[in-house]
């Protein structure tokens, strides 16, 4: 699919420590913004998994703003994860998405070569990840009152 991604945005895969202060004040303050007031989820955004040595934040930004994020982590011994997957109001609609779970896709194969990549995705989106070739795996859930489902990525 085609994106909207201009050639003045760029993306940054960065540890916590490599990103710069504003940077990383943009990114938690869109998750807030999204996570908890938009999806009215009263829950801690912010957790230990974002300052993980092994943890890459993938920041899509055009003239210092951020217009997308992921991030991607060591789930457990053999599994990565993306997770945190956003799109600002903004950027929404022009197929950023799909560019922003190519990079994280890419990042995790990376990252953690020959880990298993999941993501626990909320039920509505299925249909856009199992086009990046995710598959469900297990049945659907509540997660902070939003029904999710685990999906696998099948190389």
């Amino acid at each position: 699919m085609l994106s909207t991604v201009s050639p003045m945005t760029k993306f940054k895969i960065k540890s916590f420590y490599e990103l710069s202060h504003d940077e990383l004040f943009q990114v938690f303050k869109l998750r807030v913004d999204i996570f908890v007031v938009e999806q009215q989820c009263p829950y801690p955004e912010i957790d230990e998994v974002d300052r993980a040595s092994s943890t890459l934040h993938i920041v899509l930004s055009d003239d210092a703003v951020v217009k997308a994020y992921a991030r991607c982590y060591l789930k457990s011994n053999d599994t990565a994860a993306i997770g945190r997957v956003l799109i600002s109001p903004a950027a929404r609609g022009g197929g950023i998405a799909y560019t922003l779970m190519e990079k994280a896709i890419e990042s995790c194969q990376s990252r953690y070569a020959g880990k298993q990549i999941e993501i626990s995705a909320q039920t509505y989106l299925q249909t856009f990840y199992q086009k990046l070739g995710f598959k469900s795996i297990g049945e659907a859930y509540l997660e902070d009152g939003i029904e999710h489902i685990d999906m696998q990525y099948i190389q």
